[in-house]
């Protein structure tokens, strides 16, 4: 299949300008040629795109695909098949809104992946880490306190497993790897959904840290790593790791850390938001630590900008909130210019997923991830917050939605 989008002002995933009307040409799965003259090479469908704006897909950096609900304990009584169904649902409602890739941060297993790829599911690209690694006690361990073990053994949850030690540690990266994860999902500070962690809590030795990285490393992969305090920021990337996940309370020191070596910084807004608006369903413990995260948040990005960190995208949303996935790139244009939060979702996002010039842009060899937007979203990034303007949305050469003509 040769596809043409004609008339089409181009956002590249890079470039500070949207282009001037361009003929975009997909081949099977990937970008073939870009220019303004037309040719007389023959395609098997055109589609003028009057001047509407072509960009890379999105991609969203911390997606949670077994995520009904914010009790994460209650997910714990869902049957694998019945979370399954969900996450199609997730997924499939993520593709139609132009995330034609996904990170999933801990629950997701590689019969998703499988079910994606051979079209049971049609969803955008899925990269996983199976279940997300905790201390006992630590964020991914959702036992109520005082509750009994599970038959004296270690927690294993819907979204994450409990580990201690170094060689446990070795033992479960590798297995994660051995059951098909892309890359591996550590909790190194307190959050605000788990019971029994403060948010200033360390979590995890360093040597455990290093010993996940250098297990991930060995399959030429990387470490994530839920770290709210500035503390935990510097001892994950002290230790290896590459993308700190939130990174709500990061200061400017720690920032200026952060970007000395490279690593990534994945802020999640949105999801601040939304549980401060119906912060009264919140146990008061939970309550207690989000309004030490959310008076912080804006902050660590302006910190992270000055210092030159690169800055991820990601949603984590659970529950009622998918569907509104859009709404963080809104959020983040509050810290952050348009063009900023655009590459954050497309080219940098590419990047940390080690996808660098194959996703998240627009140019000759990349694969054919692409949507429409009825606006400019450099001018006006608000014309991405409604899931009417995205007009077309292409994955891997195959038109998946295609809104152009109708009202």
């Amino acid at each position: 299949m040769r596809t043409e989008l004609t008339n089409c002002r181009v956002f590249d995933g890079i470039s500070a300008q949207i282009s001037a009307p361009q003929r975009v040409v997909v081949e099977s799965n990937k970008i073939v040629s870009i220019g303004a003259a037309q040719t007389q090479t023959p395609v098997d469908q055109s589609i003028d795109l009057s001047s509407m704006t072509l960009m890379p897909g999105l991609i969203d950096a911390h997606f949670h695909c077994n995520s009904p609900s914010f009790d994460i304990p209650g997910l714990d009584r869902f049957t694998p098949s019945h979370l399954a169904q969900f996450a199609r649902k997730h997924l499939e409602d993520m593709l139609q809104l132009g995330f034609t890739s996904v990170r999933d941060a801990g629950g997701a297993d590689v019969g998703l992946v499988r079910a994606v790829e051979e079209g049971l599911i049609d969803g955008p690209r899925l990269l996983i880490a199976g279940k997300a690694i905790s201390q006992t006690g630590g964020h991914g361990d959702f036992r109520v306190p005082g509750q009994e073990d599970y038959c004296g053994c270690a927690y294993k949850g819907a979204l994450s497993v409990v580990v201690d030690g170094v060689d446990e540690m070795r033992r479960q990266v590798r297995d994660a790897f051995h059951h098909g994860a892309h890359h591996i999902k550590l909790f190194v500070s307190g959050g605000v959904l788990s019971p029994s962690d403060p948010i200033w809590m360390d979590q995890f030795h360093e040597s455990e840290i290093a010993a996940a990285v250098e297990e991930a490393k060995t399959r030429g992969s990387y470490v994530m790593a839920h770290a709210h305090t500035a503390n935990a920021a510097v001892r994950c990337v002290k230790n290896g790791v590459r993308s700190i996940e939130h990174g709500t309370m990061i200061d400017q020191q720690t920032a200026d850390y952060v970007a000395d070596h490279q690593a990534f910084v994945v802020p999640t807004l949105s999801v601040i938001a939304a549980l401060k608006s119906e912060v009264s369903g919140l146990p008061e413990e939970s309550r207690q630590k989000l309004e030490v995260v959310a008076d912080k948040a804006f902050k660590a990005i302006e910190h992270c900008h000055n210092a030159g960190v690169q800055l991820g995208f990601g949603t984590d949303y659970f529950g009622h909130l998918h569907g509104q996935e859009l709404m963080e790139l809104t959020e983040r244009a509050k810290a952050q210019s348009n063009l900023e939060v655009l590459k954050s979702a497309t080219s940098v996002n590419a990047a940390l997923i080690q996808k660098e010039n194959a996703l998240g842009v627009v140019q000759t060899g990349a694969l054919a991830d692409l949507i429409v937007i009825d606006g400019n979203p450099l001018d006006d990034i608000s014309a991405m917050s409604d899931a009417k303007n995205i007009k077309l949305v292409m994955k891997d050469g195959r038109i998946v939605r295609n809104e152009i003509g109708r009202n």
